[in-house]
Order: structure tokens, then C-alpha cells, then sequence
């Protein structure tokens, strides 16, 4: 699988729009553009049993997030609070920059 552009990034704000977490809003931790995965903040918990280790010196089960599919969550404007489409728009000084395509506001920070 080649690298491919993705529409979100790390620290974006996303809805998860399919899956067992659908509706759910979290910040993005992680982004895997060759495999096309990211992990988001407390969504896709899965419990981890782990071996005693000197991080966790009693073993047990842990908690963490599990990847989930890029195409599973949709980025969250910031100015009309709603998860949206995003296009690129190129500004004058030649840097692209990522629009809300409801509100016509820019996304990036």
C-alpha cells in the first residue's frame, strides 16, 4: 500500500462516522498514512493483557486505543462545531490551506 494524502492530521478534532464508536468526537493522537489508520483519542478502546515489565511492574490488563480506519472519521469544523467535508484551497502566498466546505471557513490553525 502506497502513502497516500490524508484529510486529517494529528491534534485535529474527528467524528468517527461508522464503526462501534459512531457519533463519538475525540482529538486525533496518531497517524498512519502508509496503512491508513489513525488513533483518536478514547475511541476504539481495546483491553491489552500485558506480562509484568519494569513500566508496569504487575502485569495485568491495560486499557489503550486501537487504530481505526481513516475513512471512518470525518474532521470536525471549528467555527460551525459540525463534522464536515474539507477542500484545499491554495492562498496568495502559495501555501495550501484546508476549508470547511459548509461554512467556507479555514480549518487549519
Amino acid at each position: 500500500m502506497s502513502i497516500v494524502k490524508l484529510h486529517v492530521k494529528k491534534d485535529d478534532m474527528v467524528k468517527v462516522i461508522a464503526g462501534k464508536d459512531q457519533g463519538k468526537t475525540g482529538k486525533v493522537l496518531r497517524v498512519f498514512p502508509a496503512k491508513g489508520r489513525v488513533v483518536v483519542e478514547s475511541i476504539n478502546v481495546v483491553k491489552r493483557h500485558t506480562r509484568p515489565n519494569q513500566l508496569n511492574p504487575e502485569g495485568g490488563i491495560v486499557e489503550k486505543e486501537a487504530p481505526l480506519s481513516i475513512s471512518n472519521v470525518m474532521l470536525v469544523c471549528g467555527s460551525c462545531n459540525q463534522a464536515t467535508r474539507t477542500g484545499i484551497r491554495v492562498l496568495e502566498d502559495g501555501s495550501k490551506s484546508r476549508y470547511c466546505k459548509k461554512c467556507n471557513e479555514s480549518v487549519d490553525k
